[in-house]
């Protein structure tokens, strides 16, 4: 399996997980030019999340929110702008990340607030 057929599938559990959690999936994989949001979820009454999904298959070179960089937040934060100005939302949202590792898609934490 390819490292962008791992991604997609980590995506899956990921949003799987947050259903579980008693989000409500709004996207998955929401693509725009130069902007991605890999989940845009929502609790009940609570600030949507855009969640970034980071897929680890061994912590040989660390773990995934090793990889939430300020570049990375940067760029969240300009496709969650995006999604907010598309959609017209007028609510409140944060900036989230889910790491997940192993064969079987192991949530290995949740960051609902990264900013």
């Amino acid at each position: 399996m390819t490292n962008y057929a791992h991604g997609h599938e980590a995506e899956k559990y990921a949003a799987a997980y947050l259903k579980r959690q008693g989000y409500k999936v709004l996207e998955l994989n929401w693509r725009r030019p130069r902007a991605e949001i890999d989940i845009v979820a929502q609790k009940r009454r609570e600030p949507l999340v855009f969640v970034e999904v980071k897929y680890r298959q061994s912590a040989d070179q660390g773990g995934g929110f090793d990889y939430i960089t300020p570049r990375k937040v940067a760029q969240m934060q300009f496709a969650a702008d995006l999604w907010v100005a598309e959609n017209r939302y007028r609510g409140e949202y944060t900036l989230a990340a889910m790491e997940l590792a192993g064969p079987a898609y192991q949530v290995a934490g949740f960051l609902p607030d990264i900013t």
